[in-house]
């Protein structure tokens, strides 16, 4: 992946999919050691009936990235996932189809809306940046 002087957060790797053709499962990369990313991650797993949705710890001394687009770096610094044809999302958008492979759609649908957009996408950056203070870890 080539350098980008835009912060990861705002950086958005995604094919757009329609919502009758998204190649489920979608998996989630997340930091378990974060308890704000675990809690966030145990509130979808309870959204998760269709099993749209799979979850996986890269602080996991068992993981090793081995998929094409992902690096234990890159995970640190922003949230991932990855369709099962091969698509990585980031960001905010993980969130937004976590929402939509949940049920949760209308939040997805909401948080695109030009102004919530633009919210969102600055917390999330500043959480990123600031994830391992908030958590004691830094």
């Amino acid at each position: 992946m080539k350098s980008n002087p835009t912060p990861p957060a705002f950086h958005q790797k995604m094919q757009p999919h329609s919502n009758s053709a998204k190649p489920y499962p979608l998996m989630v990369y997340y930091d378990g050691e974060c308890p704000i990313c675990r809690r966030e991650i145990d509130l979808m797993k309870m959204f998760n009936r269709k099993d749209h949705l799979q979850f996986i710890d890269f602080s996991n001394s068992s993981f090793h990235a081995t998929d094409p687009g992902l690096n234990q770096c890159d995970l640190e610094k922003v949230i991932h996932a990855r369709w099962s044809d091969g698509t990585i999302i980031t960001g905010v958008e993980v969130f937004r189809e976590m929402w939509e492979g949940v049920g949760l759609g209308f939040l997805a649908r909401c948080s695109r809306r030009p102004i919530f957009n633009k919210l969102l996408v600055k917390a999330y950056a500043w959480f990123t940046k600031n994830r391992l203070k908030l958590t004691g870890r830094a």
